[in-house]
């Protein structure tokens, strides 16, 4: 094979990293209380940001702050009054665990499931990392 057909050939096989950036920031939280249920508006956004699946951060966060929730729409909503803080930090918790590079501190990962396991793999620096699998 020829050096552009080789070219290529690796391109082809390469995912494209978009929205990669020096500078990573999780919004804060955004929602209110109603009565005994906390409601973070900006859920969906959060989890398109940290490119997650939105049901995967739901029960990470049901887990830790020890309360039942549901999505209704792009929203989720706790069944418990939480402080904003907490969630935050929460949310911070799940980033370091599941979406930041071990390696080279960058977001730009995906969650990979190989038998009975689950790999944070790095697309910038090709680490790869286990995670538990189950968060319930």
């Amino acid at each position: 094979m020829d050096y552009e057909k080789l070219l290529e050939k690796a391109y082809s096989e390469v995912k494209e990293v978009k929205g990669s950036s020096e500078r990573f920031e999780i919004p804060k939280v955004e929602g209110r209380v109603e009565g005994t249920k906390t409601i973070i508006t900006n859920f969906a956004k959060i989890c398109a940001i940290l490119r997650r699946e939105q049901r995967h951060l739901e029960k990470f966060l049901e887990k830790e702050l020890a309360t039942p929730g549901k999505m209704e729409g792009d929203k989720l909503v706790l069944n418990r009054k939480l402080n904003s803080a907490l969630i935050n930090m929460k949310i911070a918790d799940y980033a370091n665990e599941f979406v930041i590079c071990p390696e080279c501190k960058k977001p730009d990962t995906e969650l990979v499931k190989e038998n009975r396991f689950t790999f944070l793999k790095c697309l910038a620096c090709g680490a790869k990392k286990s995670v538990r699998g189950k968060i319930i």
